[in-house]
């Protein structure tokens, strides 16, 4: 049985309720498309001026108004609703855990997994260092789902394929990011396709993708890739949705005609 799932895409801002009525309005036009699995984009409620500005609205786990939306939207919609990240308070008033939350279609709290790897980059005038604002996670983040078991991953994670391994055979890979416009183009979707092909798996990625207030310009491209690496569907840029199907027989074809995953040997 196939399933409909979504990405979303933002150029979300320094408002929280702002991003929040943009987030509502696409998860809806997602919703509506059919989708029963939606993904919000890494940073979807907050992109500050600062760095630092995500801590200020840092919320502690299970309450705050983007935990009630989320929630709330997913019980609405009767979706399963994943959270791109949004900034959990952390044992350092100073960080937050850049964390993405899962929603089932009752509105429950499904899956959680803290983003593990923390982006640095320096070329010219252009440097982000994550680690000073976030504390890292160190679970894998697994999630059982309808169609299968879902892999989740953050942005940066994606040039890790050693975290992917470790969650064995996976239906979905969920990626939500925010990947910067020079490395986006250089490595988003040849890094995406890979690890759908070397997991044998679909893989869904929301990116945020376009001019942000604050100066940052993300790469976008938002997409969903089925387990033989091609690109079934993809945003270039600008706010919208991605929607594709999960097709959990074609995912078993691949497997079969080539048994990758089988011939592992370490």
């Amino acid at each position: 049985m196939r399933h409909t799932v979504a990405a979303i895409q933002m150029i979300s801002s320094p408002s929280v309720p702002d991003n929040i009525a943009t987030a509502d309005r696409l998860v809806r036009q997602a919703a509506a498309g059919g989708a029963q699995l939606v993904l919000l984009p890494e940073y979807w409620a907050i992109m500050g001026i600062n760095d630092a500005d995500k801590v200020a609205v840092a919320e502690p786990l299970g309450q705050g108004p983007i935990q009630d939306f989320m929630a709330g939207l997913a019980k609405e919609l009767g979706i399963w609703l994943i959270g791109g990240t949004l900034p959990l308070a952390s044992s350092d008033p100073l960080k937050v855990v850049n964390t993405t939350l899962v929603y089932n279609p009752q509105g429950e709290s499904a899956g959680r997994y803290d983003k593990i790897h923390l982006f640095g980059f320096s070329q010219g005038t252009e440097s982000y260092n994550e680690s000073k604002t976030i504390v890292p996670g160190k679970d894998l983040g697994v999630l059982e789902a309808p169609f299968g078991k879902v892999g989740m991953s953050v942005c940066y994670d994606l040039r890790f394929p050693e975290l992917f391994r470790a969650m064995g055979p996976v239906s979905l890979i969920v990626l939500p990011a925010a990947f910067t416009y020079t490395t986006g183009q250089a490595h988003w979707e040849i890094l995406l396709r890979a690890r759908a092909i070397e997991n044998q798996c679909y893989v869904l990625a929301a990116a945020q993708g376009g001019m942000h207030p604050n100066g940052r310009r993300t790469w976008g491209h938002s997409m969903l890739i089925d387990p033989w690496g091609t690109v079934k569907s993809v945003l270039a840029e600008g706010e919208g949705v991605v929607t594709g199907e999960i097709d959990p027989a074609f995912m078993e074809g691949v497997r079969q005609s080539l048994p990758a995953l089988k011939h592992r040997t370490m």
